[in-house]
């Protein structure tokens, strides 16, 4: 039997996983979510680590899941992620002088930090590169609480990762950014044949969970009008965001939250389109629990001048035909399947 790999992802809602199998073509073999009790976990991190063991305990048993082997995928507000430029050197020369070099920037200890570099670009003696920075006793009590279940961790990666190598399985080579929208937290990643440009967490409550209509009273094309006003002028500073009023077709009247979003995506895709040489944008892919959010397409679609789609599982790991998982659930799965697209290439 061909040896098997699972990836975990634990959010304030639910426990959700992907198996699947690590040979030199992989497939998705199983995949599933439980939700969680409220409280029991936020933003990657376990409160409750005995509510948390016993949902995946369940998961592992309705899903069909086999292996115990698994790669954390983690990602919140609590997760820094930032562009950071360092003298080029061995990769294991790195690891050891990163502590020390980034203390100023850390929210804590450097001893109480676990600490990732992903390198981008490099050039005279210099490496640029994202950062990434997560409280070590954070992780350690998800391993632990992973170790209630039986379970072991064998890696730790970023869900933002996860969604740059999903951009390299659906875009090839192109410059795309990709938007996974979660209950409380989106993550936009600008990525390039699976290299991060950018990786930004917007802290943004959605209506995941309920059916939108008409809210609060708000209008579209007045709110839309607002958000262009901030676009920086000038030249093609900014090709892949519109600069004149648009009538795009949405409801008349959209939920706040979304609004919300739709501006931060815009102004993050303003930030990396001024950056010296940064490439250009081509399409915008959707995916997570809020991507079908009445008005949010539409409203997308009004405020870039970019195509955007969605993006489901079998866009990036094959599936065995009686496994094919549901189009709302396979959109929640994405980050996890680039995730293991990375550890079984």
């Amino acid at each position: 039997m061909a040896r098997t790999l699972v990836g975990l992802e634990i959010t304030q809602e639910s426990v959700r996983a992907v198996e699947v199998s690590t040979g030199r073509a992989p497939v998705m073999l199983a995949s599933g979510e439980v939700r969680l009790p409220r409280g029991a976990a936020r933003d990657s991190e376990v409160l409750d680590p005995d509510a948390v063991a016993l949902a995946l305990r369940q998961l592992w048993s309705r899903a069909g899941i086999t292996s115990r082997r698994v790669v954390l995928a983690i990602g919140g507000r609590r997760v820094l992620v930032r562009e950071y430029t360092t003298q080029a050197m061995r990769p294991d020369l790195l690891r050891r002088a990163l502590p020390y070099q980034v203390q100023d920037l850390l929210p804590v200890p450097a001893e109480q930090a676990v600490l990732d570099f992903w390198p981008v670009a490099e050039g005279g003696g210099r490496v640029t590169g994202l950062l990434v920075a997560a409280v070590a006793e954070t992780v350690e009590t998800i391993v632990q609480t992973l170790a209630k279940a039986k379970l072991q961790v064998v890696a730790v990666d970023l869900a933002a990762f996860g969604l740059a190598r999903a951009a390299r399985e659906i875009a090839g080579d192109q410059t795309v950014a990709m938007v996974h929208i979660g209950d409380h937290t989106t993550q936009v990643v600008i990525a390039t044949g699976g290299v991060p440009h950018l990786v930004r967490v917007l802290p943004i409550d959605m209506p995941t969970t309920a059916v939108l209509g008409a809210a609060d009273g708000v209008d579209l094309d007045a709110a839309l009008e607002r958000m262009l006003e901030t676009v920086p002028a000038g030249g093609d500073a900014a090709p892949s965001v519109r600069r004149a009023p648009l009538r795009p077709q949405a409801p008349a009247a959209i939920d706040p939250a979304v609004l919300d979003l739709v501006d931060r995506v815009r102004a993050t895709l303003g930030f990396h389109a001024q950056r010296p040489g940064a490439p250009r944008v081509s399409a915008l892919h959707l995916s997570g629990a809020g991507t079908r959010i009445d008005g949010l397409r539409g409203a997308l679609i009004g405020a870039l001048d970019l195509p955007v789609s969605e993006v489901e599982v079998p866009g990036i790991l094959p599936q065995r035909p009686e496994r094919r998982t549901e189009a709302e659930a396979g959109l929640a799965l994405v980050a996890l399947a680039g995730v293991l697209r990375g550890e079984t290439r």
